[in-house]
């Protein structure tokens, strides 16, 4: 007799939110998040990054396509925006899939804190495949994007306190 171990109708999804403050306003931290002048000088997790459109930073349909740095530069991922509303929330979804990824989406709300601060709260859900290998890929997945993401906003975090300065200039410049 052969016993044969199903996963197809088990859901392994890995889910997390996590809090990183930011010594800046929501309004600064959003855009060196989402615009990409700001983004590629800091974002660990990515080596280039645009908009299909051609667009400075994502809105609401956009899709962009995002190429991984470092020891994670064979993972290229590309997004689609379902929520953009500046400086409060962005949210995107992955279009199609990208190894270990097959489903994966995040959102990041900015929240006004102390004078001049605010919290940066991020949240992602993903699914890894393929699927008769879930249970073992998405503990170690996780492991390694919940590092990678506190990397991440480690170095936002510097950079903000850094160069906060520079984007609030920027942002009056470009005032309309």
């Amino acid at each position: 007799m052969i016993l044969r171990l199903s996963t197809a109708n088990l859901e392994y999804m890995a889910h997390r939110h996590f809090d990183f403050p930011m010594p800046a306003r929501p309004e600064v931290a959003f855009d060196a998040f989402h615009y990409h002048r700001w983004r590629l000088r800091w974002d660990s997790l990515v080596a280039s990054t645009q908009v299909e459109s051609g667009a400075e930073c994502p809105y609401v349909g956009a899709v962009t396509v995002n190429h991984g740095a470092g020891g994670l530069r064979a993972l290229s991922m590309r997004t689609r925006f379902v929520s953009f509303d500046r400086p409060h929330v962005a949210a995107a979804t992955m279009v199609g899939a990208s190894f270990p990824f097959r489903r994966w989406a995040a959102s990041l709300q900015h929240r006004a804190a102390s004078e001049g601060t605010s919290v940066l709260v991020y949240t992602y859900t993903f699914e890894v495949g393929p699927p008769a290998l879930r249970w073992l890929l998405e503990p170690l997945v996780t492991l390694i994007f919940d590092r990678e993401t506190r990397k991440r906003f480690e170095r936002l975090r510097r950079f903000l306190a850094a160069h906060a300065h520079d984007i609030e200039a920027w942002q009056a410049e470009n005032a309309s």
